[in-house]
């Protein structure tokens, strides 16, 4: 999907975000949510993942990008999948002068009560933003969709956020078992319009 991007003229960086805990694979045995084992391992793979630690690691990975001869000056875009929604949402808020699209597809988690729930660094965030949803989404049911568009309505800036019609959570990803190709690809055209509109 990072390969995908680059295609397309992005200077593209994709980080493997659990580097406090290991380096990939993160897992040696079959990924089965609801299981166990699995859920015990997302727990040692997220539980270093603070808000504070995201953005410490938004900023440094901006800044690297930044950095580089390579890289066209002016604004740049984030993408997240499933957890990492959210840290698309975080690197906005932490680089507000330079994030100028922020997209979000089966982003999981992204409104809630706690303290730290993501919509809550909407107020700094100053880049327009998208967001895919799943249907049927344990990790960001309708409640949470709606609650999650009232507040972007109360930030007010550009926004877009739609369910994808029979696009369960990682309909986007290719070696997943409920993989929608039609979705998958609406996805991306998405995410190119994004970029390709606000990353002027």
């Amino acid at each position: 999907m990072a390969r995908r991007l680059a295609d397309e003229g992005y200077t593209t960086l994709m980080p493997n975000v659990f580097y406090r805990t290991g380096r990939p694979p993160m897992f040696d045995f079959p990924l089965k949510v609801g299981e166990e084992r699995t859920m015990k391992r997302l727990g040692e793979l997220s539980g270093p993942l603070t808000p504070q630690a995201c953005e410490r690691d938004a900023i440094a990975y901006v800044d690297f990008l930044a950095a580089q001869e390579c890289v066209r000056k002016g604004p740049m875009g984030v993408v997240g999948y499933c957890f990492s929604g959210a840290l698309a949402l975080r690197t906005a808020a932490a680089r507000p002068e330079r994030i100028a699209a922020a997209a979000s597809f089966h982003g999981g988690h992204l409104f809630t009560d706690s303290s730290t729930s993501p919509h809550l660094v909407l107020p700094r965030i100053k880049a327009r933003l998208y967001f895919g949803h799943a249907v049927q989404d344990r990790s960001m049911p309708q409640e949470a969709i709606d609650q999650l568009n009232r507040a972007l309505d109360d930030w007010g800036g550009r926004y877009e956020s739609e369910v994808y019609e029979g696009a369960y959570h990682s309909w986007t990803v290719p070696d997943s078992p409920v993989y929608n190709p039609a979705q998958a690809e609406r996805a991306f055209s998405k995410l190119k319009e994004l970029f390709a509109t606000a990353l002027q």
